[in-house]
């Protein structure tokens, strides 16, 4: 029986929650982005109640480490190491745009042509956060911060149906260019992480704890 505590707070809804063999079974999300600090503490609190177990009993803990909001994956990342240490249990990292793929391979419908799909996250003005990844989610374009204009994309095969999604996906959608280009709503992603950090526990996919960073694709800068 492995309860794990799933922690996301790279994106503007972040979330808390248990899961025991991948399944939730309390959950919290914040719908404030600028809050998330405030919020991860009584959140891990308010779904430990919840699931009727101690801290004690978290077997590890899950985080997404990025790319996505600066702040939001340094207080994730920060929150997820101090319980690994406290705790002595074993630290899970999983990348956002491979969550969001993964949650929208299992949104989309089974037809007759082709997927690829290019989850995008919000890097303000015309640049996002994004990556590239085939119908095995297997990547086929690295992670990446890219300045969006008319020209981009524009080189992909015509017989493979390219899918674009997420919150940096609606600022494309404007000056997007591809006639068979679909831009679907991006589906709730806490399941689908509660069930790839099971995956990574039973397989011991485990991230080294001491030297575990955000991915932040590109520097921060304060003036």
């Amino acid at each position: 029986m492995a309860y794990i505590l799933n922690i996301d707070t790279a994106v503007k809804n972040a979330s808390v929650s248990i899961s025991l063999q991948g399944k939730i079974v309390s959950l919290a999300i914040n719908n404030s982005p600028h809050d998330h600090a405030a919020f991860i503490h009584t959140a891990i609190e308010k779904v430990l109640q919840e699931a009727a177990i101690t801290i004690n009993e978290i077997q590890a803990v899950s985080v997404v480490y990025g790319p996505g909001s600066y702040t939001g994956l340094r207080i994730g990342m920060a929150s997820a190491k101090g319980l690994c240490f406290a705790l002595q249990v074993p630290l899970i990292c999983i990348g956002t745009l491979e969550l969001m793929t993964t949650a929208m391979s299992h949104q989309l419908p089974k037809m007759n042509y082709e997927y690829l799909l290019y989850p995008m996250i919000d890097a303000r003005r015309m640049e996002v956060f994004t990556a590239g990844y085939n119908e095995k989610l297997e990547e086929i374009m690295p992670v990446q911060a890219l300045i969006l204009d008319k020209n981009s994309f524009t080189a992909l095969p015509k017989n493979i149906i390219p899918v674009f999604f997420g919150d940096g996906a609606d600022k494309w959608k404007t000056i997007c260019t591809i006639s068979n280009a679909i831009f679907p709503g991006l589906p709730a992603l806490q399941n689908d992480f509660a069930a790839m950090s099971f995956i990574h526990f039973t397989s011991g996919n485990f991230a080294e704890l001491a030297y575990s960073e955000p991915l932040y694709v590109k520097a921060f800068y304060t003036n």
